[in-house]
């Protein structure tokens, strides 16, 4: 094995690569993404859409509370704003990171999706509103 300083990636990543090429897959492991992580900092909403125009905008108030299934269903999923949290699987987050979405999620009135690496019971716990995700069969 060769050991060369890389300007591109860290001693950490190296390291990773060659554990999995001696592996020949990919390390199991629920605690990191090498991505910059998006900031709340970094959206924009424009309220103004989801109700009539603000005629002044600091006195008006704005109804984001969302109804999926309201005509057909039996228990529509109320949420008090259309966003929830995507999907991420226990693989791309730890289970202390999904769960903490899931009280987050259960804060704001909006609800949480368990993502393609099934439902921890500390997560269905934690969460009012939970969307489990079913993939089809080509994982396993």
């Amino acid at each position: 094995m060769v050991n060369r300083t890389s300007q591109i990636f860290s001693p950490w990543v190296i390291e990773d690569i060659h554990a999995k090429s001696d592996l020949g897959r990919y390390r199991i492991r629920g605690f990191s993404s090498f991505q910059k992580v998006t900031h709340f900092d970094d959206l924009t909403f424009l309220s103004t859409g989801l109700t009539r125009f603000p005629l002044e905008g600091y006195k008006e108030k704005c109804n984001t509370r969302t109804i999926i299934g309201g005509l057909n269903a039996k228990n529509p999923l109320v949420l008090d704003t259309p966003i929830y949290i995507t999907g991420m699987s226990y693989g791309a987050l730890s289970a202390n990171a999904k769960t903490a979405l899931g009280k987050a999620a259960s804060m704001v009135g909006t609800a949480s999706c368990t993502g393609d690496g099934g439902m921890l019971p500390s997560e269905r716990k934690s969460s009012d509103k939970l969307i489990y995700q079913v993939l089809p069969s080509r994982y396993g």
